[in-house]
């Protein structure tokens, strides 16, 4: 079991991750910009580093600052909270290069999900459904082309997006130039990457996702899911669990999509499985997976009893998740 873990994230993300480590009696050490030099997870720590100024570039996204505390303090992991690092190939390879733990998923598996066109592939070639769609499309007559062959309404979307960035709906031809051109732009804008693809859209959805973890001796389970379709600009307002929607029949095939998606990538430490399900059919379509702890997590812990911090790192020590499936149990509702 690791001695020291380094949290390369701040705010209520690290104070939570602390908060499981101090529990099981490893030490921690926070980085923090100098305009959290006061802040509560600096004070939360055993130790704490500056790394920067305010800007999260010159701080809390500065690779080589963060591995520079990692080694002095002879840490042995690094989680990384989510958002900023949490999902960055690079960061990761860095951390295996410098003989440090990264408390997540293989580089090789985030690559895989990380771009939304390749994991859609992804998906298609192992048998879980996703919904009607192209691959990266750069040029306009095409895009008209495809959209008429899907058929309207359509979802023009960025490939390396997330947090419902670039997404722009569309209902005809007369307002695919428009999104085609805000959609790119916002790409290169927020992501680095102008990849572009569209998708047929699915009219009065439910958004719900799984739970899933692997750990490094090929054994998969599922935490049941949240449902998050009380949303607001394609960003989720409210989520809990179980979902209403959802009967057993379609949750147990949701579950087994998710879990056959994670083995098909050899997919280890926490991660979510997110679907679009047609509410007057109850077809299922794989949306995208996030390879790291989610800010909902909390909901899965409500109703599952799990500290999944916990599991997180037992998994990157080498041990084996908690339990089997058969030994998870639900209780109750969280939102």
């Amino acid at each position: 079991m690791f001695s020291k873990i380094l949290i390369a994230n701040r705010g209520e993300i690290a104070i939570r991750v602390m908060k499981t480590c101090k529990e099981m009696g490893i030490k921690t050490v926070a980085v923090y910009s100098e305009a959290d030099h006061d802040a509560a997870h600096v004070k939360a720590s055993d130790e704490a580093f500056l790394i920067g100024e305010a800007a999260v570039t010159k701080s809390y996204l500065n690779m080589d600052k963060i591995l520079e505390v990692a080694k002095n303090t002879k840490v042995d992991a690094i989680h990384p909270g989510y958002g900023l690092l949490s999902e960055n190939q690079d960061f990761a390879t860095k951390c295996q290069e410098n003989g440090i733990i990264f408390i997540g998923p293989s580089t090789d598996s985030m690559q895989k999900m990380s771009l939304k066109v390749e994991s859609r592939n992804l998906a298609k070639e192992t048998g879980v459904p996703v919904i009607p769609g192209t691959d990266v499309i750069d040029n306009l007559e095409i895009l008209k082309e495809k959209a008429e062959e899907i058929g309207f309404p359509i979802m023009v979307k960025a490939s390396a997006g997330g947090g419902g960035i670039g997404m722009e709906l569309v209902n005809d031809q007369a307002g695919l130039e428009k999104a085609f051109k805000m959609a790119q732009s916002r790409a290169k804008a927020y992501f680095g990457n102008p990849a572009i693809y569209i998708e047929k859209f699915v009219e009065e959805p439910r958004h719900i996702e799984i739970q899933v973890f692997g750990d490094k001796h090929g054994n998969y389970i599922h935490l049941g899911e949240r449902e998050c379709s009380i949303q607001r600009r394609h960003q989720k307002v409210i989520e809990e669990s179980p979902s209403t929607f959802l009967t057993p029949e379609i949750r147990k095939e949701m579950a087994q999509a998710a879990l056959k998606l994670a083995k098909a990538v050899n997919y280890e430490n926490a991660g979510t499985v997110e679907f679009i399900v047609n509410s007057k059919t109850g077809d299922f379509y794989f949306l995208e997976m996030n390879t790291r702890l989610q800010v909902e997590h909390p909901v899965t812990e409500m109703v599952t009893g799990l500290d999944l911090v916990k599991e997180q790192i037992n998994i990157a020590s080498g041990l084996s998740f908690s339990l089997s499936q058969e030994n998870i149990s639900f209780k109750g509702n969280a939102i």
